[in-house]
């Protein structure tokens, strides 16, 4: 098999992450750039990556290079999604993959017309334990679904000029933390959910800083939506269904959840390691690019995206 030989775009906190925890078979971590010589140079001779790029586009021009992994600020991905693509590189990129669906919507036609794998580097949609879920969930044994609450509260320091509040660096929670609870809501409902409520307290320099969302499908399966950045709140995931609910601790990473059965009974299901987290997105990205493993997970970060969307939307038409 195809040794794919992948590089970084920014070098920020959850790249060093990406490095660290690298440990493929089928991938190496060959290149790692920065807009910074030194910055990328300290990084690659940290984590034993072979070559250093002081420009994103030195490392777009290496005909080596299969896969991006892209790790800017999120106002910055689709940019660099782009440029990538048209570089003929497949692309993981960090959550949130685009900051609306209009962005996301160019990207995926460009990766269609390039006949490129696009992904999002989303931990719920390539964590064993979900895929074991879901199969679980499709034999009925479970019943009908029902409701989900899926809440994800963080303390950070009450800066205006870091990332997380900073509106030129596409701050507030929505765009960080809750891309998690979204795609944890959406993995699971049945089909494409509305924004049936959705209310939001801004920070000081307008970004969202907490927020209560309420959706609803079709099906009329119901999620709730809690998310702050200003409160620690257990990341515990809640789905549930006629003949039972399972709880998942630690939801964006989680390797373990119980079933608790309506006659109280209980089922303890684990798949996977939260360890290799990063891992499972990387081993995936190749079986897409194989053709192994179908890009499905796309098309649920194109719903969650929509829906992030219709939320800003509701608050925006609050705040008139």
């Amino acid at each position: 098999m195809k040794k794919y030989q992948w590089g970084i775009i920014g070098l920020g906190s959850i790249a060093h992450e990406f490095a660290a925890s690298f440990d493929q078979e089928t991938s190496v971590l060959a290149a790692a750039a920065s807009r910074n010589l030194t910055k990328a140079e300290t990084f690659a001779k940290r984590y034993e990556i072979p070559k250093a790029y002081g420009s994103y586009e030195e490392l777009l021009n290496d005909d080596a290079i299969d896969i991006i992994y892209i790790a800017v600020p999120n106002r910055q991905h689709i940019e660099h999604i782009l440029k990538a693509l048209e570089a003929g590189k497949h692309v993981l990129c960090e959550k949130a993959i685009t900051m609306n669906k209009k962005e996301l919507a160019e990207a995926m036609k460009l990766a269609e017309e390039k006949e490129l794998i696009l992904a999002e580097a989303m931990t719920i949609f390539n964590m064993p334990l979900y895929q074991q879920l879901r199969s679980l969930i499709d034999t009925g044994k479970l019943g009908a679904l029902k409701m989900i609450q899926a809440p994800f509260g963080s303390y950070k320091e009450p800066d205006p000029s870091n990332r997380f509040f900073n509106p030129d660096l596409a701050g507030g929670a929505l765009l960080d933390i809750g891309t998690y609870a979204v795609s944890f809501a959406r993995f699971f409902l049945s089909s494409q959910p509305e924004v049936i409520a959705s209310d939001m307290v801004p920070f000081k320099t307008g970004v969202d800083e907490q927020s209560v969302t309420i959706l609803r499908n079709k099906e009329q399966e119901m999620a709730a939506v809690s998310l702050t950045f200003q409160a620690k709140m257990p990341k515990i995931g809640i789905v549930a269904f006629e003949n039972g609910y399972f709880t998942i601790a630690d939801y964006p990473r989680a390797d373990r959840a119980e079933i608790i059965y309506t006659d109280g009974t209980k089922e303890l299901i684990e798949s996977g390691s939260t360890m290799n987290a990063m891992n499972y997105e990387i081993e995936n990205m190749v079986k897409m690019i194989e053709g192994e493993l179908p890009n499905r997970s796309l098309f649920l970060t194109k719903d969650v995206i929509a829906i992030l969307d219709e939320m800003q939307v509701q608050w925006e038409k609050q705040a008139d």
